[in-house]
């Protein structure tokens, strides 16, 4: 008699359960009639109602210039909902959820807003259980940050409400254009909250993918013994985006790629690939470690050298001719402002000595991709160069983040026949097939892990400190004619210098 497993049910998933619920509090989002909070904030906030992870007294102030109702407020936000969940609109839950959106209509600077946003916030918290809990998120445009820390501290805000309650402040990159700015934001923050008390959002870390990093690495006991330099040969960590700028192109003017992309999400990818073991997942233990590895990147000597900056021209992507970046709305007839950015870095401690970390990251390429590549040293000896190839290809993990969430791993197999031919072959997960469930949107996780108090995956100051530290000498040597810009046309994998700098090295890009 054979015992099989119900059509319905998924043995990977047994056992799971979703437990972590934070206390009653309130949800004030500055910028509140903006696109992050439509597209990703409230979409986000809605699916946590509707996985059952918030409290019944949970609420949602929103915080902006536009004159608004409540109930308006609500209209607004459940068409945001209904456009941008991951999941469909259900009436009776939003019902339930809608009931704690209030909104405050007022200037980022008007002192009489934020003491109103007090006394709504202390009327409402009896109805709502909140007891005081505030999180405060900053989804406004970075120029705003330090007044509204300011005026929340000269409102009484920045202590948590008069029960004991706690406050917290989450603040969207980026945080800081260099160096200098981002000391400048750091210190207006600190003034009014504690570095405790401040929650730097990176939404690649809410990503199952990036998280999963640690869970492949410390819970995998055939991994970890092989990460480091004896076995790893290069490690990869590259973004591919088909799109080009998006009607953003007066910001991007302002950011550009190395910016946007590379000072915060790829050197925090960086540092989950590369740091020590850590005793537990609470709070500051990661976030030690992280910072560790960001101290023990070397500062690029030659950045003509080890850097690649380059701009996409007209051309085609997936059968479409799309404009060049100059001739998006918005960007300057001569931008310089780069598009696609590659770098090389090296860690130098015991684990990563010698090994290089190729990074690279572009707008209007083939495909749309974010993974990490991680590619083994090959074998010592060759014993079957004479049934394969005079170049053996080396085994090769990847770490897919998005779209397709999974990992996969090459190695070596014999083809089935009389003769011994070796050829590579893949292994493949991937998250949704294998546990049956669509991945939560890195917003989710983040959110509630800040309502939560729970740092883990936010940015500390000290790695935004020394991230810059890398980041900024790059731009001044980049303003000071290093590493001149190449064009690149799009559609293409980015320019011949990016191409040429892994090769001189004797390794070429992982296809994505």
């Amino acid at each position: 008699m054979t015992i099989g497993i119900a059509p319905s049910s998924n043995p990977l998933r047994a056992g799971l359960r979703l437990s972590r619920t934070p206390e009653p509090c309130a949800v004030v989002v500055f910028g509140a009639t903006g696109d992050l909070t439509a597209r990703k904030l409230l979409p986000a906030l809605y699916n946590l109602a509707r996985t059952r992870l918030l409290p019944a007294g949970f609420s949602v102030v929103g915080f902006a210039r536009r004159e608004m109702t409540d109930d308006q407020f609500r209209a607004m936000m459940k068409d945001a909902v209904a456009k941008f969940s991951r999941e469909p609109l259900q009436e009776d839950i939003w019902e339930t959820f809608s009931h704690g959106l209030h909104y405050v209509s007022a200037s980022f600077d008007d002192i009489d807003g934020y003491r109103r946003l007090a006394e709504r916030l202390l009327k409402q918290d009896p109805s709502h259980g909140a007891a005081g809990n505030r999180l405060f998120y900053l989804a406004t445009p970075p120029t705003a940050y330090a007044t509204i820390a300011q005026r929340l501290g000269e409102a009484g805000l920045a202590r948590g409400g008069a029960d004991g309650g706690w406050a917290r402040l989450v603040v969207e990159k980026p945080f800081g254009r260099d160096l200098s700015s981002a000391r400048d934001l750091n210190q207006s923050l600190g003034r009014v909250f504690r570095e405790r008390q401040i929650y730097r959002i990176d939404h690649y870390l809410g990503k199952e993918t990036v998280q999963n990093i640690l869970v492949f690495r410390f819970a995998n006991g055939i991994f970890e013994p092989i990460w480091n330099r004896r076995y790893v040969d290069n490690v990869q960590v590259s973004v591919a985006e088909t799109v080009g700028v998006e009607g953003r192109g007066a910001y991007y003017e302002e950011a550009g790629a190395l910016r946007d992309m590379v000072q915060n999400h790829l050197l925090q990818v960086l540092s989950l690939v590369a740091m020590e073991p850590v005793a537990s997942f609470r709070g500051d233990a990661v976030r030690d470690e992280k910072a560790k590895v960001f101290q023990a990147i070397v500062p690029l000597d030659d950045v003509g050298r080890d850097t690649v900056r380059a701009q996409y021209t007209a051309g085609a992507i997936l059968g479409q001719q799309v404009p060049g970046y100059r001739a998006e709305p918005g960007v300057a007839p001569a931008s310089n402002v780069e598009t696609f950015a590659a770098l090389r870095l090296e860690i130098e401690n015991w684990r990563w000595a010698g090994v290089p970390f190729y990074l690279r990251v572009g707008k209007r390429l083939p495909k749309r991709a974010t993974e990490v590549a991680i590619t083994f040293k090959t074998a010592p000896l060759q014993l079957f160069r004479q049934m394969g190839s005079d170049n053996p290809v080396p085994n090769l993990l990847v770490l897919r983040i998005q779209p397709d969430e999974g990992i996969s791993l090459r190695f070596g197999a014999k083809v089935p026949g009389t003769r011994s031919d070796v050829r590579p072959v893949n292994m493949d997960f991937r998250y949704g097939t294998s546990f049956g469930v669509e991945a939560p949107e890195a917003y989710e996780r983040l959110l509630l892990d800040a309502m939560l108090g729970d740092s883990t995956l936010f940015t500390r100051w000290d790695s935004v400190e020394t991230a810059w530290e890398l980041v900024t000498p790059v731009l001044d040597a980049w303003s000071a004619g290093a590493s001149p810009l190449q064009m690149y046309e799009a559609g293409s994998w980015g320019p011949d210098g990016a191409r040429e700098l892994i090769e001189r090295d004797g390794r070429e890009w992982h296809r994505m």
